[in-house]
């Protein structure tokens, strides 16, 4: 009996009131039934735009989430990581080569880290041109530029502390920038914010932290240790091709630290079939190069 929707936490972080299941609805295990409450709740899993519209813009560009919101995305998801001195910036490799120009700018100082330069010389780059003429000049941004621009844009982050083991105390550095940009007040911690990782501590160092903030944790875990988890993060955010519909479902059958359901975010789904294979699992969210792609086919 496949199911059709995200859970219904999703519709609870979007602000959805409470849910009533038809009495007619009969689910064949516990991880179905979550489901199909789920798809009394909610039509569609979130679509979240990785890296900002990152297949029609460069990612994680203040450009890439322009056009998101100009396809109509609220919720889009970046990566940080932190420079010589200090400075929160957006960008997804921890080597600046491939999205920038580094190797024209500064050629003697491979092997072109992002933690080797400093954030005034990382505003020197262009991070656009390798992606299209048409982006030539593009910056990568700090994480004050890309908080400030979401709240013009009237977005929602998920936010990826990315490869924390190379920045230690990122996480706290993380936080401050979100409160000094107006990202932790109430509204923002209970409708517009994800922080998520890869790495296990450094969720858990963002729960300690600051408990009211929703994490995640990138990743499949073996169900057996998916308690474990729970105790720390709000999502589990694994890779499309690594779930299927009872991982799903035993990930939602579980409450997280906030006492509500356990949710998935999948990611990267580009493809109409895959979109629409994941959507059938029940999972909360769907993160995508593509958003517009992912959008029509949940509607077909």
């Amino acid at each position: 009996m496949p199911a059709r929707a995200a859970a219904a936490t999703t519709a609870a972080l979007l602000g959805a009131g409470a849910l009533v299941l038809p009495s007619t609805a009969v689910a064949e295990t516990p991880a179905q039934e979550t489901r199909v409450r789920a798809a009394a709740a909610h039509d569609e899993p979130l679509v979240v735009a990785h890296r900002g519209a990152s297949a029609y813009a460069p990612e994680n560009t203040l450009a890439a989430i322009d056009k998101a919101d100009e396809l109509g995305f609220r919720w889009v998801e970046n990566d940080v990581q932190r420079t010589k001195d200090g400075v929160l910036v957006v960008v997804h490799d921890d080597n600046l080569k491939r999205t920038t120009n580094v190797e024209e700018v500064f050629p003697d100082r491979a092997p072109w880290k992002v933690k080797d330069f400093t954030a005034k010389e990382i505003a020197q780059l262009d991070a656009g041109s390798w992606f299209s003429a048409k982006y030539k000049g593009a910056r990568v941004p700090t994480l004050t530029q890309y908080m400030n621009r979401l709240t013009e844009n009237g977005q929602r982050l998920v936010l990826e502390i990315k490869k924390p083991e190379l920045y230690p105390g990122i996480e706290r550095e993380t936080l401050r920038v979100l409160r000094e940009t107006g990202w932790l007040d109430r509204h923002h911690v209970k409708h517009e914010l994800v922080v998520q990782s890869f790495s296990a501590d450094s969720v858990r160092q963002v729960h300690a932290q600051r408990p009211d903030i929703k994490t995640g944790f990138l990743g499949t875990p073996a169900v057996a240790e998916l308690p474990t988890y729970a105790r720390f993060a709000d999502q589990i955010n694994s890779t499309h091709t690594s779930i299927s519909d009872d991982y799903v479902g035993e990930i939602q059958d579980l409450k997280g630290p906030h006492g509500k359901p356990l949710e998935i975010f999948t990611w990267t789904v580009d493809e109409a079939a895959a979109a629409r294979r994941v959507a059938d699992f029940g999972v909360n969210g769907i993160i995508t190069n593509k958003p517009d792609v992912v959008r029509a086919a949940l509607r077909d």
